[in-house]
């Protein structure tokens, strides 16, 4: 099959053919033919060019002048916008060269004014070289004159006639060479300047444009550049004074920290710190004697402050009666459990908590505001079983009124006592509420009797204390207990600043999944605003969201106000006190130190015991069974109130000892703790997550989910109580008295006794006693009646006994028959 194949072959229309030579490598070549097209040139018709306008509308409309498909109107229109475009194109270069006349001019005066500074700059180094070098020549003079003998004189002056040079002198030889070398100087470095990137004479505009493609000179990088030739020229300091800074210096402080209060680089700080061989980066903190080395390299004062000083940035200041305006009172709800504060506060809030609380009882500490007659109130809601009493007693010192709620069918009870001795403790007023009046057994004038025992006087006993009889369920009494609150609120005059910074306490704080740390803070004084910066305890950050008791986004707290904050960098306490500071270095610093001091307080408190001490310990520990627990629980307050009813659990055998308490789900490195140390992990409203779940089944850790406290208390007591060891109990079935002592072969030495009461078993132990001392314990060998092994003899029958590894019996010996029971012992 040919190339062509009898086809023609492609190419392109009206195009023409060419050859080309192509290079390879190895000198190969080749020629290809190309095609070119030929672009097509409409040449105008000769003397189109010098027609009148106004002619060339009628002869471009002439049909076989025109192109095709063009109309008159359309080839007017073009002939129109041609003529303008040409107009417009002669206007502006008009302009343009009008503009660069200008600009040209502008150059030339701004040139002759530099050329002028400079050649000003000239003469005065001029004359100062030489006005310098005129008295450095007298000088030499003066000297020569002193040092050579008499006949010179006469000549000398000549000599050195030619040597002063000044602006009015009469030769300027000497200076010649000078000005010589230095344009050959400035000539030689005109192709390149410092910075190596302009060549040539700097110009105004190339300083504001940034020369050839090099950084751009700011005004001042010039300034201080012509102020170092200047200082070089008249032989002054090229070096700017230092400025020596007194430098405040912690016991520890970050690189980039240390080089912000020097005012220094951090590189140098750096590279200063290497050079005495400690390798550290601008991230990385040294210690305060450290950084007093390399402060006093720089040339600047130490000034030492103590870590206890940081927290001098917060503020303290006493707030102005001006400043001060009215706020809602902080109501604490308190009493004992089941006896309705939580119902009473649903009831006001005409909200359903207590279905949300497992078990009916409340598990933390409730934050919500209600309004009253226009008047707002904030209420926390305490829980009222036992093992929360340290979260009431922070909720008593946070609040400005008690409600102390006591069921009229139950009266008094144990934790109603504590909650007055909280509120007492506080120093803040009480109002009784007599809850459930609507019961058939309800009895206010007991619930009033039983709380004169107390010291708690009710306004119907001639007290000063408020009572008011209620109902949760039927709303009775309600009314009027929101009305004695505000007229104890009125009567307290409660009043905060709420421009200045904020102070608050944490009422409650929990790690959520979703949004990391998250602390309930009842703002005290000030306003809490998003994006404030706060340290709050041992950890600090920033207000990235607040959200009120309705689950609200809202911008900013006042006082009185409970909010739960976002954006911390670690689960606080609950109780903590959250200041405002105004940077991150200042709420970092005052964390660390904080930290720190817990931590040394922790450490003293282990430390801080004899060796005698931990002798005794030591040897009272080894009879201690102790049972090890791992506890995770959803919000702080739980966990601590898990951990002190944890202590509890116990006696001088058994105890409960807590490895590891925590926030947050449970984690694999929970399950790896529990592990190590063969404990249990107990969970309180949290779930372990799944890499944990599937360590916790490889491993054999056993993992145990709770919501409600009470079960987890009980079933904490009845594992350790499997640790007791069983109470042995001895019951006494019988004496037998030996009457005559018999050698047996084979057997050894054998009593003949009378079993004078109860009876007698084989199985059983026994007693040798001798003057009613017991001789020996142990067990029967053997147990006859005649000459047959029997299991047992009753009372007024004779028998043979033979002890197992004992021959020591006489006759008138007694010997006490007794069975051993084992008695499982549980924890109280």
């Amino acid at each position: 099959m040919s190339d062509s194949d009898g086809k023609k072959p492609l190419g392109l229309k009206g195009a023409r053919p060419g050859n080309v030579k192509q290079s390879f490598s190895h000198g190969h070549t080749k020629n290809v033919v190309v095609e070119t097209k030929r672009k097509r040139v409409v040449v105008p018709k000769p003397g189109a060019a010098n027609a009148p306008a106004p002619n060339a509308a009628p002869r471009a409309s002439d049909p076989s002048k025109r192109p095709a498909g063009i109309s008159d109107a359309e080839m007017e229109r073009r002939m129109k916008a041609l003529q303008a475009a040409k107009e417009q194109e002669v206007a502006d270069a008009k302009h343009r060269a009008e503009e660069e006349k200008k600009r040209e001019a502008e150059r030339e005066r701004r040139r002759a004014e530099a050329e002028a500074k400079e050649r000003e700059d000239r003469e005065r180094e001029e004359a100062l070289k030489a006005k310098a070098e005129e008295e450095a020549a007298k000088k030499r003079a003066a000297e020569e004159a002193k040092n050579k003998p008499a006949p010179q004189p006469a000549a000398d002056p000549a000599a050195a006639a030619p040597a002063p040079s000044g602006p009015r002198g009469g030769g300027r030889a000497a200076p010649t060479p000078v000005r010589r070398d230095r344009d050959e100087d400035r000539n030689k470095g005109k192709g390149r300047q410092d910075d190596g990137r302009r060549s040539g004479k700097l110009t105004v505009n190339q300083a504001l444009r940034g020369g050839e493609g090099g950084r751009q000179k700011s005004m001042a990088a010039m300034k201080r550049k012509q102020e170092r030739a200047r200082q070089k020229a008249m032989g002054g300091s090229v070096e700017r004074e230092k400025v020596i800074r007194d430098v405040q210096l912690p016991e520890a402080i970050m690189v980039s920290e240390l080089a912000n209060r020097m005012s220094e680089r951090v590189a140098d700080v750096v590279k200063s710190l290497m050079t005495n061989g400690i390798m550290a980066t601008q991230t990385q903190t040294i210690d305060a004697d450290t950084a007093e080395l390399i402060i006093e390299e720089f040339g600047h004062n130490v000034v030492r402050v103590s870590d206890s000083d940081v927290e001098d940035v917060i503020e303290t200041t006493e707030d102005k009666a001006e400043d001060l305006e009215p706020r809602p009172p902080v109501i604490t709800v308190m009493g004992h459990v089941d006896h309705g504060k939580t119902s009473v506060l649903d009831a006001i809030r005409n909200a359903r908590v207590v279905a949300g609380e497992a078990g009916g009882i409340t598990q933390h500490i409730g934050a919500y505001q209600v309004e009253q007659s226009g008047q707002k109130l904030t209420f926390l809601d305490t829980p009222g079983h036992a093992a929360f009493t340290s979260m009431r007693a922070r909720g008593a010192q946070v609040t400005d009124i008690v409600v102390l709620v006591v069921a009229a069918d139950d009266a008094v009870l144990p934790q109603t006592i504590e909650a007055i001795a909280h509120a007492k403790a506080a120093e803040v007023p009480m109002i009784v509420a007599i809850n459930k009046i609507d019961l058939p057994a309800a009895n206010p004038d007991k619930v009033r009797t039983d709380l004169l025992q107390h010291e708690v006087i009710v306004e119907k006993m001639s007290g000063e204390v408020q009572d008011v009889e209620v109902s949760a369920i039927s709303g009775q009494g309600l009314d009027e207990l929101l009305e004695a609150i505000a007229l104890q609120a009125e009567i307290l005059e409660l009043k905060a600043n709420p421009n200045r910074s904020a102070t608050g306490a944490v009422i409650e704080a929990q790690l959520d999944v979703g949004r990391g740390p998250v602390a309930t803070v009842l703002v005290q004084t000030g306003t809490l605003k998003q994006g404030d910066i706060f340290v709050v305890g041992e950890q600090w950050g920033r207000v990235r969201a607040m959200e009120n008791d309705q689950g609200k986004r809202v911008k900013e707290a006042g006082p009185s106000v409970p909010v739960e904050v976002l954006g911390l960098n670690g689960t606080p306490e609950a109780g903590d006190v959250l200041n405002v500071v105004e940077t991150e270095a200042q709420a970092r610093e005052i964390a660390e130190y904080r930290e720190k001091a817990a931590k040394d307080k922790r450490a003293a408190a282990g430390a801080a015991t004899t060796l005698e001490q931990l002798m005794a310990n030591a040897k009272a520990d080894e009879n201690v069974s102790e049972m090890p627990i791992v506890v995770k629980a959803d919000v702080q307050g739980s966990a601590e109130a898990i951990v002190q009813a944890m202590e509890k659990i116990g006696n001088e055998e058994v105890r409960v000892r807590v490895l590891h308490s925590g926030v947050g789900a449970i984690t694999e490195s929970d399950i790896g703790l529990a592990e190590a140390s063969g404990a249990p992990v107990f969970g309180f409203n949290v779930r372990a997550n799944a890499p944990a779940r599937n360590s916790a089944n490889q491993k054999g850790v056993e993992i145990r989910y709770y919501s409600v406290i009470y079960d987890l208390v009980d079933d904490v007591k009845q594992a350790a109580s499997g640790l007791l060891s069983a109470e042995i109990k001895e019951t006494f079935i019988g004496y037998a008295s030996i009457k005559e002592v018999f050698k047996v072969t084979g057997v050894g030495r054998v009593a003949g006794c009378l079993v004078t009461e109860g009876v007698a078993r084989r199985s059983a132990g026994v007693r040798l006693l001798r003057d009613n001392v017991v001789i020996h314990e142990g067990t029967l060998k053997t147990l006859k009646r005649f000459k047959d092994e029997v299991p047992e003899v009753i009372s007024g029958q004779e028998c043979g006994m033979a002890f197992e590894n004992y021959e020591d019996i006489r006759p008138d010996d007694v010997i006490e028959i007794f069975t051993r029971e084992e008695v499982e012992r549980t924890l109280a």
